[in-house]
C-alpha cells in the first residue's frame, strides 16, 4: 500500500473526501511551484497533481494550455517535475504526488529509466490521459512492479467499456465530469451523478472526479457521492491572475497567501 492508498484509507475512516489540487509544475518557475506545494497542503489539499508541461496536450484547456507554454520557456521536463517533488518533501510537504503527463515525454525517457526515477522521486500515482486502456497493459505491469498506483480516466461515453478500464486500475479510478477538455464550467455532463454511480458498481477502489470543477459549491456537491474532487484549471488560473505579485519580492507572499486561501475556500 503506497501513500496515495494510505490516505484514501485514513479519510475514508474520517468521513472525508480528498481535495486533490492540480498544477503545471514549473509555472511560474520551479521555486515558486515548490512554494505553493508547501501553501496548498497548509490550505487543507490531501493529495495533489504534479502536471508536466507538454507542447500538445491532449485533454487541456487553454488556462493550462499557457500554464504549460510558461513552464517549457524556463526547459522544464519531466525528470523537472520529479525533482520538484523532491524538493516540496524537503520543504516539510507530506502529501501523496500523482505524475500527470502524456505518453510521449515518458516514451522518450524510456520506460525502464521512468519508472525507476519514479520510485525513486517519491510518486504515488500516475496519470497517462493518452494512453488508452487496449495499449497500456506494460504500463500497468511496470507501475504495479514499483508500487505505483496506474489511475484510468472513464468519460461518460465510455459506456461498455467502463468495467474494462476499471477492472485494473488501481489508487483511484478519475471520472471526468463533462466532455471536450479541461476548463471551469457552470454545469457538468447530464446524468455525471449516474455514471458515478455506474463506475462504483464496477469497482471497489476509490473514485474521484474532475474536469471543470471550480467553486466551493461543486465540490462540496461531488464531495457527497466521490472520494475525491480533483480542481485543476480553477487552481492554476488563480496562480496566473498572481504571477505579477510573485514575481516581485514585496509581493511574494502576498501572492502564495491568495492562491491558499482560494484552495482553503474550495475545502470549506
Amino acid at each position: 500500500m503506497n501513500l496515495m492508498d494510505q490516505t484514501f484509507e485514513v479519510l475514508k475512516s474520517q468521513n472525508r473526501t480528498a481535495l486533490m489540487p492540480f498544477l503545471t509544475v514549473g509555472d511560474p518557475d520551479i521555486e515558486t511551484t515548490v512554494e505553493i506545494i508547501v501553501q496548498l497542503e497548509a490550505a487543507g489539499a490531501d493529495i495533489i497533481e504534479l502536471g508536466v508541461p507538454y507542447s500538445d496536450p491532449l485533454a487541456d484547456g487553454p488556462v493550462i494550455q499557457r500554464a504549460s507554454q510558461r513552464a517549457l520557456k524556463h526547459g522544464v521536463t519531466i525528470r523537472t517535475v520529479m525533482e520538484t517533488a523532491v524538493k516540496a518533501r524537503e520543504s516539510g510537504v507530506t502529501m501523496p504526488f500523482i505524475l500527470f503527463t502524456y505518453f510521449n515525454p515518458v516514451l522518450q525517457m524510456g520506460l525502464d529509466l521512468f519508472f525507476k526515477e519514479v520510485q525513486t522521486h517519491e510518486i504515488s500515482g500516475l496519470i497517462i490521459p493518452d494512453l488508452p486502456i487496449e495499449e497500456s497493459e506494460d504500463i500497468r505491469r511496470r507501475a504495479d512492479e514499483a508500487g505505483v498506483s496506474f489511475i484510468p480516466l472513464v468519460a461518460p461515453t465510455s459506456n461498455e467499456r467502463i468495467e474494462k478500464i476499471v477492472s485494473n486500475a488501481s489508487g483511484f479510478v478519475y471520472c471526468v465530469s463533462s466532455l471536450g477538455v479541461t476548463g471551469e464550467r457552470s454545469s457538468f455532463h447530464q446524468g455525471v451523478e449516474e455514471f458515478i454511480q455506474t463506475v462504483k458498481k464496477y469497482t471497489n477502489i476509490p473514485v474521484a472526479i474532475g474536469f471543470g470543477i471550480s467553486t466551493q459549491e461543486q465540490v462540496a456537491h461531488f464531495s457527497q457521492i466521490c472520494d475525491g474532487v480533483v480542481v485543476g484549471s480553477a487552481i492554476v488560473r488563480e496562480i496566473e491572475s498572481v504571477i505579477p505579485l510573485l514575481n516581485d519580492v514585496s509581493t511574494r507572499q502576498e501572492g502564495l497567501l491568495q492562491i491558499r486561501e482560494f484552495v482553503a475556500q474550495l475545502k470549506a
